[in-house]
């Protein structure tokens, strides 16, 4: 696959190693190659501003690594991207909307079977044996004991893909979402993807948790809705650096930038 920017070739090997950071996208290698236009399409905008080393143009600037873009490209949005914080009403609306969101103590009592991603791994041969195994269990649920132990390449799989009993916040966020966004017990009609590969999830109990009151939460509210906004705009100022720049090998159409994904 070829993807070039305004003229700037991005390798195949950047490619490759992206489309290991998007095992749940639908087409992790497309995925990859919009993230890394975006990404092209920012450091030549900061370019265009000076903002980079001794105000040299993109073309003629390395970088030493992931983190040293990251920092230009959180400067040029900083710069050129503003949002505004919501107001308190707009808050309270939304706690009120979404109590689910804002409940403590809650916990759930599960087991998963990992399938692992490697760098070495084809993603989607590793999703289609993770779905596979999905439709086995959700038809027959007896038997994810016996298919963790087989199957799992995380340690729980010993002892069946047991993960105990743990809340919110006490995994990571991607497999948080999975099991805390939404109600169902049994096994999940989805797999859960993460940065670890991809999960079989049985959820044996939810313990209902309580509501925290919105002073609590406020500030938390305002930042998460603040957010979304700037996600918002962010799209949008993508779309217009997008509609004047000559790009082939990926589209760029409702795509999120590097720092919303």
């Amino acid at each position: 696959m070829s993807l070039v920017v305004n003229g700037t070739t991005v390798s195949a090997a950047d490619i490759a190693r992206e489309t290991m950071l998007h095992p749940d996208a639908p087409d992790p290698a497309a995925a990859a190659c919009r993230t890394l236009a975006i990404r092209e399409l920012l450091l030549q905008r900061a370019g265009e501003l000076g903002m980079l080393e001794n105000g040299l143009p993109r073309e003629r600037v390395a970088f030493a690594g992931r983190g040293d873009e990251d920092a230009v490209i959180a400067e040029l949005l900083d710069r050129e991207v503003r949002t505004p914080m919501p107001t308190a009403d707009e808050c309270r609306r939304y706690y009120d909307a979404h109590p689910e969101r804002f409940t403590s103590g809650e916990l759930v009592e599960a087991r998963h079977i990992l399938f692992a991603l490697t760098p070495a791994t084809p993603v989607m041969a590793l999703r289609d044996k993770a779905e596979s195994v999905l439709a086995e269990l959700r038809a027959s649920p007896a038997r994810f004991e016996e298919r963790a132990r087989e199957l799992s390449n995380c340690p729980s799989g010993e002892n069946g893909g047991s993960l105990g009993q743990f809340g919110r916040g006490e995994m990571v966020p991607e497999f948080d979402r999975a099991i805390f966004g939404t109600t169902a017990t049994g096994v999940l009609p989805t797999l859960a993807a993460t940065r670890y590969g991809f999960h079989v999830v049985d959820v044996a109990r939810r313990i209902e948790g309580r509501q925290l009151p919105f002073e609590v939460v406020s500030e938390s509210v305002a930042h998460f809705l603040a957010a979304q906004v700037e996600a918002k705009a962010l799209r949008q100022y993508v779309e217009v650096l997008a509609g004047r720049a000559d790009i082939t090998g990926a589209d760029l159409a409702g795509a999120a930038t590097p720092l919303v994904q």
